[in-house]
């Protein structure tokens, strides 16, 4: 078979040949176009000297160049054990699957071509990528998030990144069962939610924090409003009836139109929510949501970027001095106020995903954040390593009482 190079630049020349005898790639059907290019393939000299499976692959990256908007990335978007693709130039191709980074023997004929797949995708969403607008972040139909980057910013050429999401919602059961979570844990989570107590969810990228965070509103008492506020709508959300999705927009070409995160907690403070979920907070709208946390809206949610429990509370110091000018001793009391606990994720050397440390959050002492550590992941040599608890207990039960709810030490009472 030819190598990745050249048999991109075959699918190519096959391509412009059957546009032009059939008239463009829009004429017929599926159908018809896909017995237009079996037939070419199997009779052009081009491709005698190929196996009959080599025909077929030939003829399945022919059509998905003339009809699908991914092109040769479409039967990798359609594989559920994929979670991540990513195409650094037109011939440097990686996908994520079930855990393991793998690069694939496939390339774009040119820069072009690429580019014209992610022109496709920013069309589908009314977006524009081009010189003057070279970075596009953008969700496909099927909730996938987008990210690509221009040729005249990067040096390997035109950049994409899809990041996919299972089909099958993600459950906390189903974190206990692949070892992610303990079962003791989720149950002391389960109280934390119901009970209304603010939780932050932590890690780096791609260690399950939405996953985590999608999976705990489950727990959401029914009858609450749920506003939830999102860069990218991405958090699975089920079982919730009165519920209100906000999502951020870029502005247009002209500069103008723009809804930023900060935007969207504001507004949302003027909906009667019960319980504000912020999807990630990366910016500015850490003062609004943390004063919304400190102004009679418990139960609040929300991811954040950090590689340790404790550097948590320098990012939130951090963002919130960057959008407001406050003293930093104010700011560490309204964040020692809104943030009650630390959920920390991380992925493994082996792909896996798990949760560290559950931890309750007591304030600064001398300048420092205060973790009281509920469960932590422990590893010894020759194990796999589990979520166990400290036996330490929550010192702050207020909501929990007010909620209906003790705990006594690691033992849960069942809520009203």
């Amino acid at each position: 078979m030819y190598e990745s190079r050249e048999r991109a630049e075959l699918i190519r020349r096959i391509s412009d040949e059957i546009r032009l005898s059939v008239g463009g790639e829009s004429a017929g059907s599926d159908e018809q176009m896909r017995e237009w290019i079996e037939d070419y393939i199997f009779r052009s000299a081009h491709t005698s000297q190929l196996h009959f499976k080599e025909k077929i692959m030939l003829v399945n990256g022919v059509f998905n160049a003339m009809r699908k908007d991914l092109g040769l990335l479409q039967p990798y978007l359609e594989d559920d054990r994929i979670s991540e693709i990513m195409v650094n130039g037109r011939d440097d191709i990686f996908v994520e699957r079930e855990g393991e980074l793998l690069r694939i023997d496939e390339a774009f004929p040119s820069d072009e071509a690429l580019e014209e797949v992610i022109m496709r995708i920013a069309g589908k969403v009314h977006r524009e990528i081009n010189e003057m607008n070279p970075i596009l972040d953008a969700r496909l139909a099927d909730g996938s998030r987008v990210h690509a980057v221009y040729k005249n910013i990067s040096l390997s050429g035109p950049i994409l990144t899809i990041r996919r999401f299972p089909k099958k919602r993600i459950t906390v059961r189903d974190l206990i069962e692949r070892d992610s979570l303990s079962e003791e844990a989720a149950d002391f989570l389960k109280t934390l939610v119901r009970c209304g107590y603010n939780i932050l969810i932590s890690g780096g990228t791609s260690s399950g924090k939405s996953s985590l965070l999608s999976a705990l509103t489950d727990y959401i008492p029914k009858e609450e409003r749920i506003i939830v506020i999102e860069d990218s709508a991405e958090l699975q959300i089920r079982g919730i009836d009165n519920i209100v999705r906000l999502e951020t927009k870029n502005a247009n070409a002209q500069g103008k139109g723009m809804i930023s995160m900060r935007d969207l907690v504001k507004a949302s403070l003027r909906m009667r929510p019960d319980r504000i979920i912020v999807g990630e907070v990366r910016g500015g709208e850490v003062v609004d949501m943390i004063t919304a946390l400190n102004t009679g809206h418990d139960g609040g949610m929300s991811t954040i970027h950090a590689n340790t429990p404790y550097a948590v509370f320098g990012r939130l110091e951090t963002m919130f001095l960057s959008a407001a000018s406050y003293p930093v001793d104010a700011v560490r009391g309204q964040i020692s106020s809104g943030i009650d606990i630390v959920v920390h994720l991380s992925r493994l050397n082996d792909g896996t995903r798990k949760v560290l440390e559950v931890a309750e959050f007591l304030g600064y002492e001398e300048g420092k954040p205060v973790l009281n550590s509920i469960f932590q992941f422990r590893k010894e040599a020759g194990t796999e390593g589990m979520l166990e608890p400290t036996g330490n207990s929550l010192r702050h039960t207020e909501k929990m009482q007010m909620r209906g709810g003790v705990r006594d030490g690691m033992e849960e009472q069942k809520l009203r």
